[in-house]
Formats: C-alpha cells, sequence, structure tokens
C-alpha cells in the first residue's frame, strides 16, 4: 500500500500545493484508490508516478468544491481514452446529480463504465483483501471518513516441516497455507495453522478531512497504521477552526492520540501559513508533535509507504 498526495491544500490551491486529493496505490493488483478529486487532480496525476489507467474506485468525503471540481474533467478524460476500465464511484447521494448536471451542460457523456454507489455510515466496500468503511464526520455540510482495512494474512508456509510430515506437495498445500484443517488420504487430519507462521496483521489507513475534532473521527482511526488527517488551522486560531468546522493541528493530533494510531499525516493546510508569513507550516508541525510524536507534513507529491507491522517490529529490534 503506498500512499501518494496530489493536492494538500485547503479551499483554493497555492502556487506549490493543489486542493485535495489523495491517490491509495495498491501494487499488488494494479489498481489505483482515488479520495476526493479537487480542481486540477487530473494534471496532478501527469506530473507523478500514478497511472490515471489503473483508477478502479473514486471515494469523495464531500460536495465542497476543492474536494469534487476536478471529477467532471477526470472522468471525461477517462472516457475519451476509452479504455473500458470500470470505475466505482462512492460519495453523498448528491454527487451522482452533481457529475450528470456537469455532463448534460457541457455536452459530454459520462463513461458508460461508470457506476455510483451513495455512501452512508458502515461498510461500503469488501472483497478478498481489503474492507473500505466510512463514518460521519462534523463539517459544515454532511462529510465522511474513509477507512481502508488490509485483512490479515496467514504467515509464511513452512514446506520443509510439510515435507517432514510426508505431506505431499500439490493443491492440499494452497488449502494448508490458508490455515485450513486438511484431511490426507492416510486419513491424518492437519491444521494447517500448525505449519504457518505468525499472522500478517493487515494495514489500516484512515482519511479524514474537513471536519473539527470529533468522536466519529476517532471511532473511525482506532489502531490505524497511518491517519491522513486535515490541519487547516494552527493552534493559535483555533477559533476559526471551530467557526468554520476544520481541524487545527492540535485537534489532529489529539484524534491520533486517543485513536492510538502508528502514524499521523497532516494535510489540507490553509494558504495563511505559506512561506514568508508570521506562522508557517513548521510551526503546525511543532504544536502537533507536543501532543503525537509521530507526525509528519503532506506535501503534494510526497508519497509514503504503509509499512507492514512487522517491519516495525523489526525496525524497533535492529
Amino acid at each position: 500500500m503506498e500512499i501518494t498526495f496530489l493536492g494538500t491544500s485547503s479551499g483554493v490551491p497555492t502556487r506549490s500545493r493543489n486542493v485535495s486529493s489523495v491517490a491509495l496505490r495498491l501494487p499488488q493488483r494494479a489498481e489505483v484508490w482515488l479520495f476526493d478529486c479537487g480542481e486540477g487532480t487530473q494534471h496532478q496525476l501527469l506530473r507523478s508516478d500514478v497511472k490515471i489507467s489503473q483508477i478502479t474506485r473514486i471515494f469523495v468525503t464531500h460536495m465542497h468544491g476543492d474536494h469534487v471540481y476536478g471529477l467532471a474533467g477526470l472522468l471525461a478524460s477517462c472516457g475519451l481514452a476509452g479504455s473500458g476500465q470500470p470505475i466505482e464511484i462512492y460519495g453523498p447521494p448528491e454527487l451522482k446529480d452533481y457529475l450528470h448536471a456537469c455532463a448534460k451542460y457541457s455536452h459530454f457523456k459520462l463513461p458508460h463504465h461508470i457506476r455510483f454507489h451513495p455512501i452512508h455510515p458502515g461498510i461500503l466496500y469488501e472483497d478478498a483483501e481489503f474492507t473500505v468503511s466510512c463514518g460521519l464526520l462534523k463539517h459544515r455540510i454532511p462529510a465522511y471518513g474513509y477507512r481502508i482495512a488490509e485483512k490479515d494474512r496467514p504467515g509464511r508456509f513452512n514446506v520443509e516441516k510439510a515435507k517432514a510430515l510426508g505431506i505431499p506437495p500439490g493443491p492440499v498445500y494452497g488449502e494448508l497455507k490458508q490455515g485450513k484443517t486438511v484431511t490426507l488420504s492416510d486419513g491424518r487430519r492437519i491444521r494447517g495453522q500448525t505449519l504457518c507462521g505468525e499472522k500478517e496483521v493487515g494495514r489500516k489507513v484512515i482519511y479524514c478531512t474537513d471536519t473539527v475534532f470529533c468522536e466519529g473521527a476517532i471511532a473511525l482511526s482506532e489502531d490505524a497504521d497511518v491517519l491522513i488527517h486535515e490541519a487547516t488551522f494552527a493552534h493559535q486560531d483555533a477559533q476559526l477552526a471551530f467557526d468554520r468546522l476544520h481541524s487545527t493541528s492540535t485537534m489532529a493530533a489529539q484524534v491520533a492520540l486517543a485513536a492510538q494510531v502508528k502514524q499521523l499525516i497532516m494535510t489540507h493546510f490553509s494558504p495563511r501559513y505559506a512561506p514568508g508569513n508570521a506562522l508557517q507550516l513548521n510551526d503546525l508541525l511543532n504544536e502537533a508533535r507536543t501532543i503525537f510524536p509521530n507526525t509528519i507534513l503532506a506535501r503534494d507529491f510526497m508519497t509514503y509507504e504503509v509499512p507492514r507491522r512487522s517491519q516495525i517490529e523489526t525496525s524497533k529490534i535492529g
């Protein structure tokens, strides 16, 4: 799992930061899942290593323009490319009407392989490897956070031990690798779990943007490997955050601490903290780290590979 930030500004783009969009790359299945699609996202994609042709799912948090204005253009380009790749779109119910209106009044045809899924709190998508769920946050309009959970995988299969037990190679190895109990032709029952190492705990990535501090964000983020959380304002501008229902750097850190996440990545920064101003983004970073030390700042085109928990433990030992 690899996260690429395509836009890390709030509200409006700046010279160095575009508006909201995050790509989650799943190399093992050659897929990209896109979270939000602010204006100019397809240009950001073209400047990145993320392949537009691999986008299979798009998740929209809410209907504010800095999160959706790029979606119609991206879909139009996908239609012109004619790849025929199905794209599943998840978002508030009015997202479908918005895109159909864009298509109607700008005279383009939405690709026939686009499918819409109106979102609601709970599980939105599940397959053999992943579960995607969402929860309601606290913003001026309905806004949702997303939780992407990779399912646990059986540990490494011990082939040498299987051979020592006289288990013949073949399809039975596949079942044992999955931890199943198998009855051999000689009547022996072999528990696959006894031939596998410790299971690999699935990774969890959370995306929470456009919200003031709320319990919903904490519940969604529980025990996550990575929490991507907005930090529109500095702590001293907390009143602005409460007025506009956005988060400060310290609110993001408090969510990370309460949810016991492994890594906090802050994004969605107000342009008021650009270089040359009295307060800058490093000040927001320092504020957050006083509460939650494992905090970093996102920047456009930054890529973060989500480590497996076994890798984290190994690095600690080293």
